[in-house]
């Protein structure tokens, strides 16, 4: 098992780094990190067998690149670059092999289809426009889509920062079509969700108030119904604080959130009611965990420390939900971005 890890590249990082994983007399633990692609910024990246799609930070361009692995190193297939900042989030349907981009600086949300080589071709995209910008400073020179990718039922989602909304579209016949929006409380800087096992509650997560709001939603008719607002920092937390990546396990017994300022992990069980209870708030050992990310059986978890380039490993209790660390201290640059690699 690998794991893979990109972010930033403003000081030493050269791109996307590979991590074995390494699991021998019950001790699991993480080698150093090789460098596997050379790519400006890619913040973010998905995978698809031997494919690889990364955002890609190219001067006074950006968008999204795409790698193929052959011989077992990756070359460069194709690109599709605009002048202007690249995109902040790349969502992925390896079945329909579609992509979906989210840019956070344009307003501007994309699909594109990729071939088995990794060809990409652009099929649709449409601006968010400013409506009811929230007050933060963050939030006051327009909408800032955080995230863009699929619903239980195969629709679309995006979560917008700047109009603290979550969007839902159709992309039908290759158009997208807007259905439906929830607005959060003014200032709470939507950025990304989870959804409900049965598909029927989702958990948006806000940067900007470090908080994670329960709602209960009908796909059918669009309705939605706020269940319950929850902290992801400690009350007497007075410095700042971004929440950033949250994650459901499989079961839906527990969601994960990053704290980029209280550098923690809060983990919560999801009770009965789709209500939360908070059960764990655990260091990461660095500073600003952008992102976090687990095997396929839940069983480790690897946070990346932007700021302090370092990763770090957990176990995860299925029973429990909780976290112990296990390795600290590994040794890899401006990490914003994490996925296993079976």
């Amino acid at each position: 098992m690998k794991i893979l890890i990109g972010g930033y590249t403003k000081h030493t990082s050269k791109g996307i780094y590979e991590l074995d994983f390494l699991n021998s007399n019950d001790k699991a633990q993480l080698t150093s990190a090789k460098n596997i692609i050379e790519i400006g910024g890619p913040t973010y990246f998905q995978k698809d067998g031997n494919l690889i799609f990364a955002i890609n930070n190219s001067g006074e361009k950006g968008g999204i690149s795409s790698f193929k692995k052959e011989n077992d190193h990756y070359q460069k297939v194709d690109d599709y670059l605009t002048v202007g900042a690249s995109p902040a989030y790349i969502g992925i349907n390896p079945e329909k092999h579609l992509l979906y981009t989210a840019n956070y600086h344009t307003a501007v949300l994309s699909i594109f289809s990729y071939d088995n080589d990794g060809k990409l071709t652009l099929l649709d995209s449409i601006t968010h426009k400013v409506e009811h910008l929230g007050p933060r400073p963050e939030q006051t020179d327009g909408p800032h889509p955080h995230f863009f990718d699929e619903t239980p039922e195969g629709n679309l989602v995006s979560c917008d920062l700047g109009n603290d909304s979550v969007d839902f579209y159709r992309f039908k016949d290759n158009h997208l079509e807007h259905l439906a929006q929830y607005k959060n409380e003014s200032g709470f800087g939507s950025r990304h969700i989870v959804f409900s096992k049965d598909g029927n509650y989702f958990y948006v997560v806000g940067e900007l108030s470090s908080k994670v709001n329960v709602v209960k939603f009908n796909e059918k008719n669009w309705s939605f119904e706020s269940i319950a607002t929850y902290s992801t920092i400690p009350e007497d937390w007075n410095s700042h604080n971004g929440a950033a990546a949250i994650r459901i396990s499989k079961d839906g017994k527990f969601i994960y959130v990053s704290n980029r300022g209280n550098d923690s992990i809060a983990v919560f069980a999801v009770q009965e009611d789709h209500t939360l209870k908070l059960i764990q708030r655990i260091s990461v050992f660095g500073e600003f965990p952008r992102d976090f990310n687990w095997d396929e059986n839940e069983q480790y978890v690897v946070v990346a420390n932007q700021n302090t380039n370092n990763a770090t490993l957990y176990s995860r209790n299925n029973i429990s939900g909780s976290l112990t660390p296990l390795q600290k201290d590994i040794n890899v640059p401006e990490g914003t971005r994490v996925l296993f690699e079976n």
